[in-house]
């Protein structure tokens, strides 16, 4: 395969078109009821998978291809484009991860021999470490904003459960009241893959729920969503990410941080108060452990500025 393109929206009308979406719609199928990842996951999958083969379209002319046509050259190409395009270096590399499921499917339904993607790799400028909050920051964050309405009990609460429990966007979002067993200090989440876990609450979060569903003329033996609208509705993600982003800005002295800045600050403050790792790695739900080893890279850059800082003879 060789020529020139520029990313843009799959032309089903072209040659060869309709036996591609139809294994395309077989990978998505997949995704979904075998390795049972969340909708939003699987919407990222298919634009992914839709965005190169608008390339390869492109990139073959008008000349009709195949999955079983596509070769290294051509996932090293649409890399460089993106590249040129100016992507991120994480949004490539979370591309390129895209093919290397998708054409590892294709193996194991006996569509391809093997993989143009597996060798492939993207560039890497070293992986950025997570923003966290401080200890003083946390303080401000939870500070009292001089309101008793239902709101604002509601919106501590809410990042009250997102600390306490270290919890992602969309596990908050899925919570309801019988998710919370306040009795014990419990929470039951469900996570990447639609796989359950029980993590910890501590007893301020508890509190802070108990109150909030007070306000709201709720009990802990209610049914339906935990955090609801004014207009009895589960928030939704995007109104969680408001309410969180407005108290986190005003915590982080006008810094923009989003919802994942309590779960990243959740780990490092365990991390860094002695929990064991391979403890934290349950409790956020990590996979593998490289992904939680992370935050002890966070907790050393944080040790070695202090060391630089307080011992008279580091410069």
């Amino acid at each position: 395969m060789s020529g020139r393109s520029r990313v843009g929206p799959e032309d089903a009308a072209r040659p060869g078109g309709s036996d591609r979406a139809r294994v395309a719609d077989d990978f998505v199928r997949w995704l979904a009821r075998e390795r049972r990842l969340s909708p939003h996951t699987v919407e990222a999958y298919r634009r992914d998978l839709a965005q190169f083969a608008a390339f390869v379209d492109e990139w073959t002319g008008d000349r009709a291809w195949s999955w079983s046509d596509v070769d290294r050259l051509a996932v090293r190409a649409w890399l460089g484009e993106l590249d040129q395009l100016g992507r991120a270096d994480s949004t490539i590399a979370r591309k390129l991860s895209s093919l290397r499921v998708f054409f590892g499917f294709l193996q194991r339904t006996g569509r391809r021999e093997e993989s143009p993607a597996r060798l492939v790799q993207a560039r890497s400028s070293g992986r950025r470490l997570p923003a966290f909050l401080t200890r003083r920051q946390i303080d401000v964050l939870f500070e009292p904003d001089g309101t008793e309405s239902p709101p604002s009990e509601r919106d501590t609460a809410l990042l009250e459960v997102l600390y306490s429990a270290g919890l992602r966007l969309a596990e908050l979002h899925g919570l309801d009241v019988a998710d919370v067993d306040g009795d014990r200090g419990l929470v039951r989440v469900l996570g990447k893959g639609r796989k359950e876990r029980i993590v910890p609450l501590g007893s301020t979060a508890v509190a802070a729920v108990d109150r909030y569903l007070d306000s709201s003329g709720r009990s802990p033996s209610s049914d339906g969503p935990l955090f609801l609208s004014e207009r009895g509705r589960r928030l939704s993600r995007r109104q969680i990410q408001r309410i969180v982003g407005a108290r986190l800005s005003r915590a982080a002295d006008g810094e923009t941080l989003s919802p994942h800045t309590l779960r990243h600050s959740f780990a490092t403050h365990l991390l860094d108060e002695g929990a064991d790792l391979m403890a934290v790695k349950e409790l956020l739900g990590h996979v593998s452990l490289s992904t939680t080893r992370i935050y002890t890279h966070t907790s050393k850059e944080r040790l070695i500025q202090q060391y630089r800082m307080a011992h008279p003879r580091a410069e």
